[in-house]
């Protein structure tokens, strides 16, 4: 499976995210890590964000759809 690397202005792009909230979702454990590419660069997985963000629109169906249930 290939797998495209993206940098943070991209991700910033995907998320709607600043830059320091990925990096503090980062450290919560909330956001997929990035790939060191070099001493001072690094790329995120395309799809791993990609997943992490349909998770977040699958969690808010889901609330609909228990809210839904509950009226």
């Amino acid at each position: 499976m290939a797998s495209n690397l993206i940098r943070l202005p991209k991700v910033m792009e995907k998320t709607g995210f600043s830059e320091p909230w990925i990096y503090r979702l980062m450290s919560q454990g909330r956001f997929p890590r990035p790939t060191k590419l070099g001493l001072r660069a690094v790329a995120w997985v395309e799809c791993e964000v990609d997943s992490w963000i349909n998770a977040r629109i699958a969690e808010r169906d889901q609330e609909k759809s228990q809210s839904a249930d509950n009226a």
